[in-house]
Order: C-alpha cells, then structure tokens, then sequence
C-alpha cells in the first residue's frame, strides 16, 4: 500500500484548508482510511477516519464541527476539509490504512503533510 499526502500549508486562524490522500497499491473494502497528527514533542493522535465502503466517518471530538473527511472513490483519494483552523492544529498531518480509533489499528502510513496555522 502506497499513501501519498498533499495540500498542507500555512494559513491564518479562522481560515480553511483541504489536505489529501492518494492510495493505491490494494483494495480498501472493509478498511478506514484515517487522518492522524503530530505536535511537536506531542504523541501521535487520531483526528477523523472514514470507512471506504459505508462511509462510516468518525472524528476527534476537537474536529468535530469543523473538519469533514470524505473520499473519492474514483481516484482511490480521502480529503480532510479543515475549516475555522486555531494555532494548536498545527501539527504534521498524516493519512494511513486500518481500522478504528486508535494507532495501534493502523498499518499502513503515508510520510506527512506540514500544516501550519499562525495566530
């Protein structure tokens, strides 16, 4: 399984962006594909996954309200529409392939995309 990440950047709080996932390399039925992020000197956390086949989606309670995760199965590709950004979701942002909540369900990464939001 191949994961490539895009679409990071820096924007001011309040702003919005789109960070992207392109997949390949299996078939994803059965399988989440998830946004993870990691803080500088913070441990790796989980922020919203969504299940290729139901498109069952399930968010961090931070992103709640404000980031929509969706895929496009056509292009085997997962978006993570961030809107109204605050600094601390400044982090590396990173896609992968599993199941659940939790890191531990996930085995399959992509190498990260930067996003930074200034104050």
């Amino acid at each position: 399984v191949q994961l490539q990440a895009s679409g990071g950047g820096l924007v001011q709080a309040g702003g919005s962006l789109r960070v992207s996932c392109a997949a390949s390399g299996r078939t994803f039925s059965g399988y989440a594909m998830a946004w993870f992020r990691q803080a500088p000197g913070k441990e790796r956390e989980f922020v919203a996954a969504i299940y290729w086949s139901s498109g069952m989606q399930y968010y961090e309670d931070s992103a709640k309200g404000r980031f929509t995760i969706s895929r496009d199965k056509t292009k085997n590709t997962v978006h993570l529409q961030m809107n109204s950004l605050k600094p601390e979701d400044t982090a590396v942002y990173f896609c992968a392939v599993g199941t659940g909540t939790e890191r531990i369900g996930y085995d399959y990464w992509g190498q990260g995309t930067q996003v930074t939001v200034s104050s």
